[in-house]
């Protein structure tokens, strides 16, 4: 089913607003926190960001695929493996050394969820085409 523009304007607009404030709160935490009233907790702010790139960019990608599978487990890759770098990068503020190895090894899991994901949706469409051209 083709989305409607108001929907795809909806889309459009709620994403891009994730990702502005995503990047805001991840590359200036001290003036997110400000402009928000919160505590300056610079990792947790910068978690909150790049969790907010990561749903902005899962939301543009439903502009363009339509298999909700394949969105769910290439956003939550995307996502997982910024809160990783994340992780590694602010390692010097606190946390454990293996926290970034760890969510990277769940990034490639859920990659290869989408990698099947698409391999299975690829060979539905060309046994559906084969099946077309038989008839």
């Amino acid at each position: 089913m083709q989305s409607t523009w108001p929907v795809r304007t909806t889309v459009l607009i709620t994403a891009l607003s994730m990702v502005f404030f995503g990047v805001w709160a991840r590359w200036d935490p001290a003036g997110f926190a400000n402009h928000a009233g919160w505590p300056n907790h610079i990792h947790f702010l910068h978690d909150a960001g790049v969790f907010q790139i990561g749903i902005g960019l899962t939301l543009l990608a439903t502009l363009i695929w339509k298999d909700a599978i394949a969105v769910g487990l290439g956003g939550f890759s995307l996502t997982n493996s910024l809160h990783a770098l994340n992780h590694a990068q602010d390692l010097h503020l606190g946390g454990n050394p293996t926290d970034p190895w760890l969510l990277f090894a769940l990034s490639i899991v859920g990659l290869i969820g989408f990698g099947l994901r698409i391999r299975q949706l690829r060979n539905s469409a060309m046994a559906s085409e084969a099946d077309g051209r038989r008839s």
